[in-house]
């Protein structure tokens, strides 16, 4: 025989309380201001991270990319370990010196990004806001004197030779997607029907003389 457990009244009105689940708190991670670092230093009209060191601060830039940035750490002579808030004005000002004028220093032509200039033919590398306008003022000369590539920059199709049967449509439906539509639409344009079925008149025949 089995033993039943007899419930007291009490415990049949009370109802157990909800397990709580532990409330997690996501804190949000602060940067700790180093000393003696400061925290935005500007460079060719750029605001740099100064917690940041040297090599990789320098690609915050438009314009620097991995190579050229060590290159110009290498041809300042400067730490590239050292935070780039750390740097006195005088080394600043070299920086922004060899970005403006990187043939100066040694760097070599290809890594330039303006070379043989079309208007100075000069070898140039343009930064943040110069790069911004001469890119702009190109496309718009283009444009202007109606060459293959202003065209296509005119009709924002692709400029350098790539497929457009499947890329740059410009999100339009394809494929399944676009039938499934058309059979929406002739569902709908198509009149319903009714219980009594129209009967087509016969033409009438030509008489006979």
């Amino acid at each position: 025989m089995g033993v039943t457990k007899v419930k007291d009244p009490k415990e049949k009105g009370e109802k157990k309380s909800p397990v709580k689940k532990k409330e997690v708190v996501k804190e949000k991670k602060v940067k700790k201001a180093i000393e003696g670092v400061r925290g935005i230093v500007r460079i060719a009209e750029m605001d740099l991270d100064g917690n940041k060191k040297l090599r990789s601060s320098l690609l915050g830039i438009k314009g620097i990319g991995k190579t050229l940035a060590n290159n110009i750490t290498v041809c300042s002579g400067i730490d590239p370990e050292a935070y780039l808030g750390s740097l006195s004005e005088e080394q600043i000002k070299k920086l922004e010196d060899i970005i403006k004028n990187p043939s100066k220093y040694g760097i070599p032509r290809y890594m330039l990004n303006r070379r043989k200039d079309p208007t100075t033919g000069e070898d140039l590398h343009l930064t943040s806001s110069q790069l911004r306008f001469t890119v702009k003022s190109d496309i718009d000369f283009m444009r202007k004197i109606r060459c293959y590539k202003g065209v296509r920059h005119e009709l924002g199709l692709p400029v350098r030779g790539q497929r457009t049967r499947t890329s740059f449509r410009g999100g339009r439906a394809v494929g399944v997607a676009k039938k499934k539509e058309m059979r929406k639409e002739a569902r709908k344009e198509a009149p319903k029907s009714t219980g009594t079925t129209a009967t087509k008149a016969a033409p009438a025949k030509p008489e006979k003389k």
